[in-house]
């Protein structure tokens, strides 16, 4: 069974090498592309303030931090729901990078050492939509994803968001089967059998480039949803 986790952080500020810390961690499981409710969400003390511009995007000030457990408290917790999963994260070096401080002064092995299979739905997105925006606001838009109740940034909500995003930039065709209601269904012509000779059937074999184009086109499906295209599996 295949295991993902979006995962989305809250900081102090834009930099853990210059002391900024986690203040919120929102996860949401995904099962064979179904989300489970198993969710992980912790707001924790960073024990210092946010900067001013941080604040302005998350809201959560240092009072309702203040009786919050510490990241240390948490760390096991956390590391344990995210073992052996593939983490999907937008614009992952960011948050990868505080995860990776906060277990460093706990002496853990890095985040990107206990999680190596790492998923960025930000270079995803660059390579699917070019040259346009491709933040979460702007991919919610472009997939009619509802983000209307997101007035703050808040690490669950935009996980659960991520979420949905992920799997509409990430679906792939799972069946040749088209469902159709019955008043919709193609209409079959009938054929009544002639006793006249049926003439000779000819039969065109697609040439070697046509065969070259034809693979290239399933290379680039597999790439797009980031595993074999139907095709490819019903070879």
């Amino acid at each position: 069974m295949r295991r993902q986790i979006v995962l989305d952080t809250e900081t102090t500020g834009l930099n853990a090498r210059n002391g900024d810390r986690i203040i919120e961690i929102g996860a949401v499981e995904l099962l064979n592309r179904k989300l489970t409710g198993n969710n992980f969400h912790m707001y924790i003390n960073p024990e210092r303030d946010s900067e001013e511009g941080a604040l302005a995007v998350h809201g959560l000030t240092t009072e309702f931090l203040s009786d919050k457990p510490k990241f240390a408290e948490i760390a096991e917790a956390f590391c344990t729901y995210v073992k052996d999963a593939e983490i999907i994260i937008h614009n992952a070096p960011f948050d990868v990078g505080f995860l990776n401080a906060e277990l460093a002064r706990m002496n853990l092995p890095s985040f990107s050492d206990q999680c190596p299979a790492i998923t960025d739905t930000l270079v995803l997105a660059k390579e699917l939509h070019p040259g346009k925006r491709n933040s979460l606001d702007a991919l919610c838009g472009r997939y009619e994803i509802s983000n209307s109740h997101r007035k703050l940034h808040g690490a669950l909500l935009d996980a659960e968001l991520l979420a949905d995003v992920f799997l509409a930039m990430s679906r792939g065709q799972n069946s040749f089967e088209i469902d159709m209601a019955d008043d919709d269904a193609p209409k079959v012509q009938e054929f009544v059998a002639s006793d006249q000779p049926v003439g000779e059937i000819t039969v065109l074999a697609a040439v070697d480039d046509e065969l070259n184009e034809h693979e290239t086109l399933l290379n680039g499906l597999d790439k797009q949803i980031r595993d074999k295209c139907i095709w490819h599996t019903t070879a």
